[in-house]
């Protein structure tokens, strides 16, 4: 029951980097805004997540786990019911902030308690529970996100979690135990709250999801708004390394990032976020936008992925115990690259069961990533630094999440671009071919009763219209290329982890 309280509210909160996305352009209609405009309620949830993520370690420990994780999903179901009824967008955007700091302290803390909640044996079931909240709601995000949007209102997206949140909230109240150590802890270290490196962090990872998140939007460093946070982001950073490293009790700890096993589990994780954000996004971007897709079929095809995944979870859970991590993250890399790959055949043919069948296999590699990346980054952790890895792990979730999307984005405008002017050379009135498919689409049109000079004008419409599809198919080819490179570079991160012991009490020391 713990484990899927936990859960529950940690799919509530990974649901809501998600699916707000597509409610972006009724939001924008409701409030008379711009969508440029109302693309800032995903953005200011991403920065306050990141934000917060870094002080969830020391609130835990000062406030106790169970009182910071019900503080947070209380605030976070609150900023949920006032995102809901938000009169205007900077009200919302207000909202937004605040349902960021509650989400965001919910998910490391999550984390933790399962992992205190578990013994070892049984932990990796545990965090196959989880791993299907964090995993399966990007996916239901965009799907569910639109069906409210288009069925009843974009506010719904906003007050389903109320209800839910609620309930979540009595329940853990009732069934969580506090910690016993925790606070022992705390009081043992004096809990001492590293403020400047607050500051440093959160403004590096701050400055971070608002460059990667409106970059492409604004023009990247043309525009003189995203060069001011690119400097106070590098800025942060340089300062950033050596205060933490020089200070007693850091914000967050650089030598257990710096560690063969942390360090190699932090950056695997970077590359599994990037890979699930990057094609939940941008899958049914494709298919809507060059397969004629409704936002609901859309959504269809990433279902049988989320129905895999949910399934492989709990496989993986018991695998988890007997297999050692680095194995089972391999392979899960190599068939998420598989995945990828096969994605790089698309072409205007293909029908729904490619699509779905690509994301059922992804669906397959990913919890072979997630499950192990857990269990692997405690192991050496001492108990008074649980805290602080999960939120290391999710900040790199949630920042892979947010570099995969911006470099897709990147590659897909730049390469249809680049496709594009290729393709237009080719479709010259020299060129024979040009000329015969010129010939054979006018008479096909005059023969659906166009005048000669109308089916001849739709005929060089119709060849626009295949140069700007084919130059999408070649861009979304490179894009997944990109991803499948990004996979398989967790290989042999995934091998440079050590052998752990299965199943036994956790290696603290090292």
């Amino acid at each position: 029951m713990i484990a899927i309280l936990v859960a529950l509210a940690s799919f509530m909160e990974v649901l809501d980097t998600t699916i707000a996305n597509v409610a972006l352009p009724y939001i924008a209609g409701g409030m008379g805004v711009s969508q440029d405009e109302a693309s800032w309620v995903v953005t200011t949830y991403l920065v306050s997540n990141a934000i917060i993520l870094t002080a969830s370690s020391f609130l835990a420990r000062t406030l106790g786990r169970k009182t910071f994780f019900l503080i947070c999903l209380g605030a976070f179901t609150l900023s949920s019911l006032l995102c809901g009824f938000a009169p205007n967008l900077n009200a919302l955007l207000l909202c937004r902030i605040l349902q960021g700091f509650g989400g965001g302290g919910m998910v490391p803390v999550a984390q933790s308690i399962l992992a205190d909640s578990f013994p070892p044996a049984k932990r990796g079931q545990a965090f196959a529970v989880f791993g299907v909240a964090v995993v399966v709601a990007p996916v239901v995000g965009p799907t569910l996100g639109g069906w409210l949007s288009d069925n009843m209102s974009w506010h719904w997206c906003f007050l389903i979690n109320v209800p839910v949140g609620m309930i979540a909230v009595a329940l853990i109240w009732l069934l969580l135990q506090e910690s016993p150590t925790a606070r022992t802890e705390a009081q043992q270290r004096g809990n001492r709250f590293d403020v400047v490196g607050f500051v440093l962090v959160a403004t590096f990872l701050g400055a971070l999801e608002v460059v990667l998140d409106r970059g492409l939007e604004d023009d990247w460093f043309g525009s003189r708004f995203i060069v001011t946070f690119t400097v106070i982001c590098i800025l942060a950073f340089v300062l950033m390394i050596p205060w933490e490293l020089s200070r007693r009790h850091p914000i967050i700890d650089l030598h257990m990032v710096a560690t063969r096993q942390f360090g190699a589990c932090f950056l695997v994780m970077l590359a599994t976020g990037a890979i699930l954000l990057a094609t939940t996004q941008f899958l049914p971007q494709l298919v809507q936008q060059d397969f004629g897709y409704t936002a609901t079929w859309a959504g269809l095809v990433l279902s049988p992925g989320g129905v895999v995944t949910m399934m492989m979870m709990f496989v993986v859970g018991r695998l988890a115990a007997k297999v050692q991590p680095r194995y089972l993250i391999a392979a899960g890399a190599v068939v998420c690259a598989l995945s990828m790959y096969a994605m790089t055949n698309v072409y205007a043919d293909l029908g729904f069961w490619f699509m779905a069948r690509s994301r059922m296999l992804l669906g397959v590699g990913l919890p072979l990533i997630f499950v192990p990346i857990m269990a692997a980054s405690y192991d050496g952790i001492q108990p008074s630094k649980t805290d602080q890895a999960s939120a290391l792990i999710n900040a790199a979730r949630n920042t892979g999440g947010s570099i995969g999307v911006s470099i897709v984005s990147n590659v897909l405008m730049h390469r249809e671009q680049f496709h594009q002017s290729r393709l237009v050379e080719q479709v010259l009135p020299s060129n024979p071919q040009y000329q015969d498919t010129l010939q054979q689409i006018t008479s096909f049109f005059a023969g659906h009763g166009s005048s000669l000079a109308q089916a001849h004008d739709q005929a060089i419409q119709w060849i626009g219209q295949q140069v700007q599809t084919q130059a999408s198919y070649l861009a979304y080819m490179d894009a997944f290329w990109v991803l499948m490179l990004i996979s398989l570079a967790a290989v042999p991160l995934a091998m440079m982890l050590r052998t752990i012991k299965l199943g036994g009490a956790v290696h603290v020391g090292h």
